[in-house]
């Protein structure tokens, strides 16, 4: 929150530049996919995808698939998704990261993206109970055309904001807002402030949803694993 001390001088607490810290993936995500979309006057392709665009968003973002025209599954997802869940999440449905009283809404906001290439941006607080203090979290998703050119496919990103506890975190839906893609109404790339309550099958293309790991010796101890590991599915 924005104030003031005693001279006069703007201030700005710790907890809202952690906020902006968290919000950022999210931001820089959204803007990667509106540059591609401009590029073509089209929803980007899953295989224009390139890890190294936003290499600073991988720990929190996900690839998934439609299987149900309201029910999306994860086939890559990033390291802070797993630390959310206390598990591996590849694989899973999106809706496990959910309460079950959150799972319509989640619903609606999925065949949205993928009926009508809507942009879906959310506010999520988590269940709290013994272990699992308040943790709220925004989300975006993004719809992506699979190689065949069918709308099936969503690129999103998941941050949330303070500790994460005793896992696993689900989310209740506290806002969601939809923007169009294209056309009358499209909104500029986000801001994010901290006062701002904003509302595929991988046939695999050339470039693998994966950072580009770091050039030390395939042996060395300073070797990093990416934040995304790519799950190839041939079916």
């Amino acid at each position: 929150m924005f104030g003031n001390d005693r001279t006069g001088t703007e201030v700005v607490s710790m907890t809202d530049l952690e906020k902006q810290k968290r919000l950022a993936p999210l931001r820089l995500l959204e803007t990667y996919w509106r540059s591609l979309a401009d590029e073509t006057g089209e929803i980007p392709l899953r295989s224009q995808i390139d890890p190294r665009g936003i290499e600073s968003a991988l720990e929190y973002a996900f690839l998934a698939e439609r299987i149900t025209p309201s029910l999306a599954k994860l086939r890559v997802s990033g390291t802070h998704l797993n630390d959310l869940m206390g598990m591996e999440t590849s694989g899973m449905p999106l809706s496990t990261l959910f309460t079950p009283e959150a799972r319509d809404a989640l619903g609606d906001a999925v065949a949205r993206v993928f009926s009508e290439g809507a942009i879906v941006r959310m506010r999520l607080d988590a269940e709290e109970g013994f272990g699992k203090g308040a943790l709220d979290a925004h989300m975006t998703l993004l719809p992506l055309r699979s190689d065949m050119g069918d709308l099936t496919r969503m690129i999103g990103a998941l941050a949330t904001t303070g500790r994460i506890g005793r896992t696993p975190r689900r989310f209740s839906i506290a806002e969601t807002e939809f923007l169009p893609a294209f056309g009358a109404g499209r909104p500029a790339a986000p801001n994010y402030r901290q006062d701002e309550r904003p509302t595929p099958e991988l046939s695999e293309p050339p470039a693998a949803f994966q950072a580009e790991p770091p050039r030390t010796a395939p042996d060395s101890p300073s070797r990093k694993h990416p934040h995304l590991r790519l799950i190839v599915d041939n079916d």
